[in-house]
């Protein structure tokens, strides 16, 4: 039997990523798009024609791709009745990739988006004849302020608190996840990855990844503030809380979109099953502030606490506390479920500061070169 998928947050970093998987293994997908938008079919087409996909694939989103505007806030996803249940009846699987990562948000906003966003989604699947089943994407930083040991996937709670309201909305987002599936007996994937990146330059038709954004409000602070601050080689000082053995869990975002895709495949428990999709090695912080000061011209200390006298450059980026919160982390996310699910295919390639840099430095270039086929016979490219 043909199961016709449904994916919410498909114009976005992962969500793109997401859909490269789902069409290598469906004929068809429905992209719940935002109402009023308009323009989800010319963004999916201008990301495969920018990552280098045949020209006779991207010919034929037009008939592979059925588009539906929703509004995620609104219950029934905005929709008339007749047509919320008749979308609903002709789903046999739902992933839900949608969501704010404003790490500067507000919890209101956030709770709108990230919460009640589930909320209607969980609907639409409760409402299904066919009771499809949902993939939801939430994030490894679930686990919130716990700074060191070892976060597992079962862990679900909040008694570290949470570095900002991201992460207590992706939380609460959760805690509906289990109630919903306690109440209705059905099973939920929840799907954790880390921090997403890609060696792909940045490109305007392109959604950034969570370190281009970094790096973009680290540059506008500059430019803002000047030059004001005690100087190191003719370079800004900026005095960041940070540990010099911090580490933060940085996964290429193709790759994790694969191990997804493959652990949708398994048989569900019936009830919540959690995968952490991070990486086997983490990034040193160090590596992270070394990366920033080859493309911003400022010069990074890490420190233990808050300046006394920030400088004018250091008041500003007091404003972004999502750029700094993670550079105390020494925390480990554990993955044996899907290390063992997976076996090797389920390690990562190297993340290092070439890679990293290739992702954030803008350079002339064409279409990427077309993606590879790895064995699961999905195409892969190192893309955003």
């Amino acid at each position: 039997m043909v199961v016709q998928v449904a994916l919410t947050g498909a114009t976005g970093f992962l969500g793109l990523r997401l859909l490269r998987r789902l069409l290598a293994t469906h004929r068809s997908v429905t992209v719940l798009a935002h109402a009023g938008s308009g323009d989800a079919l010319h963004r999916i087409t201008r990301f495969f024609e920018l990552t280098g996909a045949p020209g006779e694939f991207t010919a034929e989103l037009t008939d592979r791709l059925r588009v539906v505007e929703t509004e995620l806030e609104r219950p029934r996803l905005g929709l008339p009745e007749r047509a919320f249940q008749e979308l609903a009846d002709g789903l046999g699987a739902i992933w839900h990739s949608a969501g704010s990562i404003n790490l500067e948000g507000e919890l209101p906003e956030l709770r709108r988006t990230n919460v009640e966003g589930t909320r209607h989604v969980l609907e639409l699947a409760a409402a299904g004849r066919r009771q499809p089943l949902v993939h939801h994407v939430s994030t490894a930083f679930v686990a919130g302020g716990r700074r060191e040991g070892v976060a597992y996937e079962d862990e679900l709670d909040d008694a570290y608190g949470f570095e900002n309201a991201y992460e207590r909305s992706k939380y609460e987002a959760e805690k509906l996840i289990h109630a919903w599936s306690r109440e209705h007996a059905r099973p939920v994937m929840v799907l954790r990855p880390s921090i997403l990146v890609t060696d792909l330059p940045p490109h305007p038709e392109l959604p950034p990844h969570p370190l281009q954004v970094i790096e973009r409000i680290l540059r506008d602070a500059r430019r803002t503030a000047g030059t004001g601050g005690p100087d190191r080689d003719g370079r800004p000082r900026v005095r960041v809380v940070g540990h010099p053995h911090g580490r933060l869990n940085l996964v290429q975002v193709e790759h994790a979109a694969e191990v997804m895709v493959r652990l949708a495949d398994r048989t569900p428990s019936g009830g919540v099953d959690t995968y952490h999709v991070v990486h086997d090695r983490d990034v040193p912080v160090p590596t992270v502030v070394t990366l920033l000061e080859g493309l911003v011209p400022v010069s990074v200390e890490l420190v233990a606490t808050e300046p006394d006298e920030p400088s004018a450059l250091e008041s500003l980026l007091a404003f972004y506390p999502g750029l700094t919160a993670y550079l105390v982390h020494r925390r480990r996310f554990d993955d044996t479920r899907v290390r063992t699910l997976l076996g090797p295919s389920a390690a990562s390639d190297r993340v290092d500061l070439g890679y990293l840099r290739s992702g954030l430095a803008a350079r002339d270039r064409g279409p990427a070169a077309p993606p590879a086929t790895h064995a699961t016979g999905a195409p892969s490219a190192r893309s955003s």
